[in-house]
C-alpha cells in the first residue's frame, strides 16, 4: 500500500496556487459582462470623440447662415442631416453641441463633487454643532424640487450658460454631502482607523488619506449618474431661456428655437433631441453598470 508521504511533493518545490484576480481585474471582468454598461460606455466615448474634434469632424461652421437653404431637410446635397430655419447646418451644430454638453456634465458635477466632498468629510469626522449645522441647510436645500431650485440659482446669477453650470452644480451638491456624509460615517469607526489615530495620524491624513478613499465607490456612481442628469438640466434650462444663449449650438436651445416648425420641419426639433437622449442614456447605463461591479452585493 503506497504510503501518503510517497504522494508529497518533493521538498522545497512550490505547490501551485492560482493567484487571486485584483480587485481592477474582477472590475473589468465584470464590466464585459454587463452589456449594458458596454453600450452606455461605446455612447459616452463617442460623444466625447466627437465634442474633443468637433473642428476636425464638422463639415461647416455651425454659425455659418445660408439663406437660400433654410429648412433643406436630410440628405440634401452637403447637408447631410438637413439644415435649420436659419440655413444652418444641422449635422456641424450637432457635433458643436455635443462637446457642449459634455462640458456642461463635467463642469457640473465637478463643482458638486469638490463641494459636496470637502463638506460630507468634515461634517461626517467632526460631527457636533458643524453637522447638525450643515444637515440642516442640506435639509432646506432638498426640500426644494430640483429643478425649481436650479432655475431660481440661474435667475438670481443671470440667463448664461456659465451660470446654468454653477446653478445645476449647486443643485447637485446635497447629494454627494450626504453620501459622503453617511460613507465617512461608517468609517471612521472602522479598526484601521482607529488603529492610525494611535500613532498619531492626522485629522486631515485621516479624512482624505484614509477614510475618503474607501468612500469613492458610491460616489463614482453617484457622478456618473450626475453627469447625465446635468445634460437634460442644461437642456431644459436653455429650453426655458436661463440657459445657453443664440446663436450658441446647445441642444435644448436649439429645440426651443425650432419649436414652431415642428410638423412643417421635423429635423430641426426631432435631431437635438435624440442626441440628448442617447448622451444621458449613455451615461445612466454606465452608472448602472457601475454600481452593479462597485457593489458587491450585486456581483453575480
Amino acid at each position: 500500500m503506497e504510503r501518503s508521504a510517497d504522494r508529497l511533493p518533493p521538498i522545497g518545490k512550490q505547490l501551485d496556487v492560482p493567484d487571486e484576480p485584483t480587485f481592477l481585474q474582477e472590475s473589468i471582468h465584470q464590466l464585459r459582462r454587463n452589456k449594458a454598461a458596454i453600450a452606455g460606455l461605446i455612447v459616452i466615448a463617442l460623444f466625447l470623440f466627437v465634442g474633443i474634434f468637433a473642428p476636425v469632424i464638422s463639415p461647416h461652421n455651425p454659425l455659418e447662415q445660408t439663406i437660400s437653404m433654410r429648412k433643406a431637410p436630410p440628405f440634401t446635397e452637403g447637408y447631410l442631416l438637413g439644415t435649420d430655419s436659419l440655413g444652418r447646418d444641422m449635422l456641424s451644430r450637432l457635433i458643436y453641441g455635443a462637446r457642449i454638453s459634455m462640458i456642461i456634465g463635467v463642469v457640473s458635477v465637478g463643482i458638486a463633487l469638490i463641494f459636496g466632498l470637502l463638506i460630507g468629510v468634515v461634517s461626517g469626522y467632526y460631527g457636533g454643532w458643524f453637522d447638525k449645522l450643515v444637515m440642516r441647510i442640506i435639509d432646506i436645500m432638498l426640500a426644494f424640487p430640483y429643478v425649481l431650485l436650479t432655475i431660481v440659482i440661474v435667475a438670481i446669477l443671470g440667463a448664461s450658460l456659465t451660470n446654468a453650470m454653477i446653478a445645476i452644480g449647486i443643485s447637485q451638491i446635497p447629494r454627494y454631502v450626504r453620501l459622503v456624509r453617511a460613507s465617512v460615517l461608517a468609517e471612521k469607526e472602522s479598526d484601521y482607523v482607529t488603529a492610525e489615530r494611535s500613532i498619531g495620524t492626522s485629522n486631515f491624513e485621516l479624512m482624505f488619506g484614509s477614510i475618503l478613499p474607501n468612500c469613492l465607490a458610491p460616489i463614482s456612481v453617484q457622478a456618473t449618474l450626475g453627469v447625465g442628469e446635468a445634460i437634460l438640466s442644461s437642456a431644459a434650462l436653455s429650453f426655458l431661456g436661463l440657459g445657453a444663449q443664440p446663436p450658441t449650438p446647445e441642444w435644448g436651445l436649439m429645440i426651443a428655437s425650432s419649436r414652431e416648425f415642428i410638423t412643417s420641419a421635423w429635423w430641426i426639433v426631432t435631431l437635438p433631441g435624440i442626441a440628448t437622449l442617447f448622451a444621458v442614456l449613455g451615461f445612466n447605463l454606465f452608472g448602472d453598470g457601475l454600481r452593479d461591479i462597485l457593489d458587491p452585493k450585486l456581483r453575480d
